[in-house]
């Protein structure tokens, strides 16, 4: 199966001025993460307000991506909603689009049972031949996948991780426990991306990888390579970044610090809206403390 490596980031989507998607800044983005440590780029995610992207922007960032990290990094679409026939349609064009794989998030605002969620990431799973990466985020679905559930969706062959941003560490130790060896577990929240790996964890899908890329890499690095007092010294010293990108509703903090920092982005879009200037101000002396600015 392709290695989609230990940092994986959740790209923000740029727009321009009059809220249109924004590509060529998409295509500068994808190729500033690919170089600062990324080996995989999440297109279309929760941090890319997948809610208010149509099928066509988001196979066009598709296209986008795919282009500008050929050789320098992975693609993984995010391909999942609460619709099965429309995740399927997403998948096909993000196949097509020349992905390496696809994310598919919980079902939301549904709120099915686990025999539901079970069908609903079967039947994706077998209308494609791309690796799939489940994402459990009970905080923005209402619907928690339980160990169970992943468990036996990690039986299905094109199955292959996890994103798990349920902030349940007895959870996450069973998954990792009782899935096959080759079933990868993703930390979904950056400030638990340490405490995951130490439990058997591989690798995060990270916010914060748009502007501390670098430093979240030397973070894994230390700690796979048997340093942990090193790994949790630089945890701790990266933390105010990580509670940073989530002093407001996620991707708000994130497209501000990359404007402040000069890499623009342009705003979010509806119903999301740009921080206060409290909070813009709060946000600039986290990154002047971090020496980012």
């Amino acid at each position: 199966m392709t290695d989609f490596g230990r940092l994986i980031t959740a790209m923000v989507t740029p727009f321009n001025e009059k809220m249109k998607v924004d590509y060529q800044r998409a295509k500068e983005l994808a190729e500033h993460l690919a170089a600062t440590g990324s080996q995989s780029i999440v297109v279309a995610g929760t941090t890319g307000e997948s809610p208010t992207l149509s099928v066509e922007e988001k196979e066009n960032l598709f296209k986008t991506v795919v282009d500008a990290v050929k050789g320098k990094a992975r693609v993984i679409a995010g391909s999942g909603s609460n619709s099965t026939e429309q995740s399927m349609e997403i998948t096909r064009k993000a196949e097509a689009a020349g992905v390496d794989g696809v994310m598919l998030v919980v079902p939301y605002y549904n709120k099915p049972p686990q025999e539901g969620l079970y069908s609903h990431f079967k039947m994706i799973a077998e209308s494609t031949h791309l690796p799939i990466m489940l994402y459990n985020v009970p905080g923005r679905t209402s619907v928690n996948l339980s160990a169970q559930t992943t468990i036996k969706l990690a039986q299905l062959d094109n199955v292959f991780a996890i994103k798990e941003a349920s902030g349940d560490l007895e959870q996450i130790s069973q998954i990792i426990t009782e899935t096959p060896e080759d079933f990868l577990v993703y930390s979904g929240d950056d400030s638990m991306t340490l405490p995951i790996m130490s439990i058997g964890g591989y690798g995060v899908v990270s916010v914060a990888g748009h502007i501390i890329g670098e430093k979240i890499t030397e973070m894994i690095g230390a700690f796979t390579s048997g340093q942990p007092d090193e790994a949790a010294a630089l945890h701790r010293k990266l933390m105010p970044i990580f509670k940073g990108m989530f002093i407001s509703t996620n991707p708000i903090p994130v497209k501000t610090a990359l404007n402040q920092l000069g890499n623009e982005v342009g705003p979010v879009r509806l119903p999301l809206v740009q921080m206060t200037p409290g909070q813009q101000e709060e946000l600039k002396g986290i990154l002047m403390r971090a020496g980012l600015l």
